[in-house]
């Protein structure tokens, strides 16, 4: 069931969203070489706590951090550990708040120090595919409209988009319908209306769109092991169109 927000209930999703951006302003410019990902995680970890939110990512249905940190291969929910970044990966921070009962959503794909001019495009061609799926939401639009935008753009490219994980709402808890799959599934394609607030997140990777779960049964990585890159926001549909609810800003690739 699609639960649509009140004006009083978008406004908690909107202070929500904006601890998040808040975090990610930290967040991304400590992604450097030599960095841990758990020193990553725990920068999220202690910052949301201070302003008084609760991480939305742990211990949901049994996540073991705050952060999802996903390196070069690892398409979705990397676990911190001792692993440090190195000159020319990229890595994906993927994080969520849960702020008096509202939860936020968004991801970001860095550049660590300078990579590839390869890696590079993949970073640009991805944001665009989020860009072009925000630029779909409209009220009278559905969900594979959305979904074209990314798949139509990501292909267009040469890049293999990942079909077994999908965009959802949010707002009430971190999870919600609909499902925003990022290529035109045979699934559900309900129409877009104010008071919906979605979680938009195309991952697209350097090679094909097959993926494979590791046995922690958390960590997605590309089956063929090329790099893989992953944008998110929350978005609200509106009266006119779409609001992004989230923000980051990320270094350039160069």
């Amino acid at each position: 069931m699609i639960r649509l927000k009140n004006a009083e209930q978008l406004e908690g999703i909107r202070r929500s969203c904006s601890l998040l951006s808040e975090l990610f302003g930290i967040l991304v410019p400590m992604a450097l070489p030599g960095i841990s990902t758990a020193e990553l995680d725990e920068a999220a970890r202690s910052f949301i706590v201070s302003r008084g939110g609760k991480p939305a990512f742990l211990d949901y249905e049994g996540y073991p951090a705050s952060l999802c940190v996903s390196v070069n291969e690892v398409v979705i929910h990397g676990i911190p550990g001792r692993q440090r970044l190195e000159e020319g990966d990229i890595v994906g921070l993927d994080c969520g708040i849960d702020l008096g009962g509202y939860f936020s959503d968004a991801a970001v794909t860095v550049p660590v120090g300078k990579v590839s001019a390869e890696l590079g495009q993949l970073l640009r061609v991805t944001r665009e595919c989020l860009d072009r799926a925000i630029a779909a939401v409209k009220p009278g639009a559905r969900i594979h409209d959305v979904s074209r935008a990314v798949f139509g753009h990501a292909v267009s490219q040469g890049y293999g988009v990942v079909r077994q994980y999908c965009g959802h709402g949010v707002g009430f808890s971190q999870h919600e319908d609909p499902q925003i799959p990022n290529y035109v599934s045979p699934g559900p394609n309900p129409r877009l209306v104010p008071g919906m607030v979605l979680a938009i997140e195309p991952m697209i990777n350097l090679g094909k769109g097959d993926v494979r779960l590791l046995d922690d049964d958390w960590t997605v990585v590309t089956l063929d092991r090329k790099p893989s890159a992953h944008f998110e926001h929350t978005v609200a549909v509106t009266e006119t169109g779409a609001e992004v609810l989230t923000s980051w800003s990320v270094p350039s690739a160069s």
